[in-house]
């Protein structure tokens, strides 16, 4: 028999940590590999952590509730693989005998007075929203024990306008003494809990929700990181619409999802990557780092109004069909509140469809640490020449602009428009009578 550890696994480019939700496995059990084994929170989204082994789980290093950096050992899994990873003797005992790096979670990440586990997206989603510990004792949670997950947050989140005024008055008939009169203690708590208020009948203002703080902050940022440029160029795509037409009821009968556009767009992103390599790339100080993985962000719209951006990994590695799949299950999972750490992590180079709200043409912002993204404009018909040897004549042609924002401090203008020009090119010369299966 052998024994390997099991790490705290990385989820997420800017993710250090994360926090021990649940064990699913107890110390003696059978597991197989990639079984889930543990429930992890971080600052961004609550998963389970497959096992990376099968085996007997020997020892677990890390109780609920600890705070573990990414890399660290939180347990241990007895194989019968003969060759192990063992601990070193005194690196295991400090991690027994030591808080760090397996620490215990901070007070905050758990309620003041009782024995009930907040996680850190739950606890952060609550400082974002100025939500207190005692209004957050009041929320009902779903989760294991009563824990409150994300979605309940959220839920409450969504009903908290109308229950505002009942929730204060419950806390203040909870915690009111007689040096703290209710009507004081209302005034102090309704600033940080009322997600809007209208101060007269010319304007309303509107707090903005956790996700909407974030972009916020990631636009700003990019923007005042990358000198941003933007080349337009207009495609024909009228071969592209045939031809999806002609097969998406046979694909989705065979397939069971749907054929749209958008992987065909990115499969001409992809080759216009292989020609200009130095498009897939990022800047860290005075080095331009050259992405060899080309993994393809994809700007979704979620009911809120907020947009997330998942990543299909190794694009170049997937044929149409398996694109396909890829931008379905992300856009459904990503609206369903259902991605991963994982899912959104390690873009290279990112799109977004502005043409699926009817818009024409856009200026978007980079995605850092990337250094381009490409907006795709509405398909629209329109009379345009088309040239043949007989002569030019003119017909209806189907018709969108590729806008191409990139970086001015890597990306010259030269380099911008022979990109967007070449993903036009492909998309102009895509083969109507190519095979989708």
């Amino acid at each position: 028999m052998a024994t390997v550890e099991m790490v705290m696994p990385k989820m997420g480019e800017s993710i250090m940590e994360g926090t021990i939700l649940n064990w699913l496995k107890k110390v003696g059990d059978k597991i197989e590999r990639d079984e889930s084994v543990l429930e992890v929170a971080t600052d961004k989204v609550d998963t389970e952590v497959p096992a990376t082994h099968s085996g007997i789980l020997k020892q677990i290093l890390a109780d609920k509730g600890q705070v573990v950096p990414v890399g660290a050992p939180i347990a241990i899994i007895e194989t019968e693989d003969h060759q192990s990873t063992p601990l070193v003797e005194n690196e295991k005992k400090q991690i027994l005998q030591n808080p760090d790096p397996v620490k215990p979670a901070s007070n905050h990440t758990s309620k003041n007075n009782s024995n009930r586990f907040y996680s850190p997206l739950v606890m952060n989603i609550a400082k974002q929203e100025g939500i207190s510990m005692d209004e957050l004792e009041l929320i009902e949670g779903s989760g294991l024990e009563g824990r409150v997950t994300k979605s309940d947050i959220l839920n409450y989140l969504k009903n908290r306008k109308t229950t505002t005024s009942q929730i204060v008055d419950e806390v203040n008939s909870n915690h009111n003494t007689p040096s703290e009169p209710a009507v004081e203690q209302k005034k102090t708590e309704e600033p940080n809990s009322t997600p809007s208020q209208s101060l007269t009948g010319n304007y309303e203002i509107i707090v903005m929700d956790r996700m909407r703080k974030i972009i916020a902050e990631r636009m700003v940022e990019s923007k005042k990181i990358s000198p941003h440029v933007t080349s337009f160029v207009e495609a024909d795509v009228t071969n592209i619409v045939y031809w999806r037409n002609r097969y998406k009821q046979e694909f989705m009968e065979k397939e069971g999802v749907a054929l749209t556009l958008t992987p065909i767009f990115i499969e001409a992103v992809v080759k216009a990557i292989k020609d200009y390599p130095l498009v897939n790339i990022s800047v860290e100080g005075d080095k331009i780092i050259v992405k060899k993985d080309i993994n393809i962000g994809m700007a979704v719209a979620l009911p809120s109004g907020n947009l997330i951006v998942p990543v299909i990994k190794n694009a170049d590695q997937l044929n149409i069909v398996g694109i396909t799949k890829k931008v379905n299950d992300l856009a459904k999972r990503a609206r369903a509140n259902k991605l991963t750490p994982d899912d959104l992590s390690g873009g290279t180079y990112t799109i977004s469809n502005v043409g699926s709200f009817g818009n024409l043409m856009g200026t978007p912002i980079i995605m850092q640490p990337q250094c381009a993204i490409l907006a795709l404009g509405a398909v629209v018909k329109k009379p345009a020449v088309i040239e043949s040897p007989q002569g030019d004549t003119i017909g209806i042609r189907h018709m969108m602009f590729l806008s191409h924002s990139y970086d001015h401090r890597v990306i010259d203008g030269a380099l911008g428009g022979m990109f967007v020009r070449r993903v036009a090119d492909y998309l102009e010369a895509f083969d109507a009578n190519r095979k989708v299966f």
